[in-house]
């Protein structure tokens, strides 16, 4: 009995602790995320994603990478998980590092910051290609140490692991905007 007790106990802190790793987002900052994308919905400000790159139902361009789509397109909606890096669970850089070493065949870190620092060379904002990484700090404090990573795919969207799963951003919604730390390009 004392053994049920003692994995009851650890089932019970892990549910408890799950949601507050989840990227180190805060419930007020997705709650007001959220109601700030609603409202860009209706005004049709910089920021708002559409239905088709929701789903990434859009249509490829000839120089798109038709498998990095179709590999992400798989990942859409995988639920988050801290530390996790399967299509059963995954936080940022365990998505993007199952990304890369699918699409690329590429080994990259765990860590975003260690991605940024290790794998990358940092490129300028207006530089971004399919396929480079940005990166962010989304604490509250947003000292600017990153802590968070996407995979940029076109027209300012990039791909990420959030609190709401795995989903497609626009770099120019004011969240993103406030926590942008920087961009990299891995060396393949």
């Amino acid at each position: 009995m004392k053994r049920f007790e003692h994995i009851l106990v650890i089932v019970m802190m892990a549910v408890v602790m799950l949601p507050l790793a989840s990227c180190h987002t805060s419930r007020k900052n997705v709650a007001s995320s959220t109601r700030r994308e609603r409202t860009s919905r209706q005004t049709a400000t910089p920021g708002v994603i559409s239905d088709d790159w929701k789903t990434l139902n859009i249509k490829l361009r000839p120089g798109d990478n038709q498998r990095l789509y179709r590999e992400v397109k798989g990942w859409l909606g995988v639920p988050y998980l801290y530390g996790g890096h399967t299509k059963s669970g995954s936080d940022c850089s365990g998505f993007v590092m199952e990304i890369f070493k699918t699409v690329y065949g590429k080994r990259i870190q765990r860590n975003s910051a260690k991605i940024f620092q290790l794998n990358c060379r940092e490129i300028d904002r207006s530089a971004l290609a399919e396929g480079d990484l940005v990166f962010f700090d989304t604490r509250r404090a947003n000292t600017g140490s990153i802590n968070h990573v996407g995979l940029y795919l076109r027209d300012n969207k990039f791909v990420h692991a959030s609190s709401h799963g795995v989903v497609v951003a626009d770099l120019n919604h004011n969240y993103w905007v406030a926590h942008w730390v920087a961009a990299g390009r891995v060396c393949r």
